[in-house]
């Protein structure tokens, strides 16, 4: 599998979306920087808070946010203010002071920034996912998002992967989203691939440690954000700022 980049036990390919397929990163940021920045305003005007940090655009999405279900980084991020907020419920108004309504505002955000600017796949991914594809090796889409069918059509790619776990498969399987790695499970079972025989690609801390949590076969942390260094302690084998460059890389 050298031509790959990956170990040669490895029959199966498990990638997350945004940040290694798709370019939409900065979308979702400029979502929850908008909805987490209405709701500190409204937290500082109550009677009798503090005023807390605003939300940082460079430190905050990559700390508390990225790859994480809506409602797991909404009360990362609100942690890291010392502020809690009742889950609420997945119909709660978008903007509602709940975990739910604070991630269906950002929701409502992502879905017009989609609209307006679009998606596009990263290059290097397409020709990787390709040579994956064309080696026979299985490969699977495992994503916290709930517009992953709107991002693969809007990037044209939505007849690439086998199968797709998504933030709509989570909930109705009732499964945990990353760091746990009951996503990345279930798409290997749905490919009946062993984890051991797996190999995950993550961009996002959580995504990484879902892997290695799962006893994955092959970690790839894929360094969008330069952050390399926290990727391999979360358990990333290895890391690329571009899938592309595995395609010339020897694993010993």
């Amino acid at each position: 599998m050298t031509m790959l980049g990956l170990p040669g036990h490895i029959t199966t390919c498990l990638f997350d979306l945004d940040g290694v397929i798709i370019r939409s990163t900065h979308l979702h940021n400029a979502a929850w920087g908008q909805a987490l920045g209405e709701f500190l305003a409204w937290w500082s005007e109550q009677d009798g808070r503090r005023a807390v940090a605003p939300y940082d655009a460079d430190t905050d999405y990559r700390s508390y946010l990225d790859g994480k279900r809506r409602v797991d980084g909404a009360r990362s991020f609100l942690a890291s203010r010392d502020i809690t907020l009742p889950d609420g419920r997945p119909t709660d108004p978008a903007g509602a002071p709940t975990l739910h309504g604070l991630g269906n505002r950002k929701h409502q955000l992502s879905d017009r920034l989609i609209s307006e600017r679009g998606v596009a796949a990263y290059p290097g991914s397409l020709e990787y996912l390709r040579a994956v594809m064309d080696s026979g090796l299985k490969t699977g889409l495992v994503t916290s998002s709930a517009n992953s069918a709107r991002m693969l059509a809007g990037a044209g790619i939505d007849g690439l992967f086998e199968v797709r776990v998504d933030a709509r498969t989570a909930a109705s399987e009732g499964l945990r989203g990353k760091p746990f790695p009951d996503t990345f499970l279930i798409g290997a079972r749905w490919l009946n691939a062993e984890p051991r025989e797996t190999a995950v690609f993550e961009d996002a801390p959580a995504g990484v440690e879902a892997g290695r949590a799962g006893n994955f076969g092959y970690v790839v942390g894929v360094d969008r954000m330069d952050h390399a260094p926290t990727l391999l302690e979360r358990g990333a084998d290895i890391v690329v700022t571009d899938l592309s460059h595995l395609l010339t890389s020897d694993v010993h």
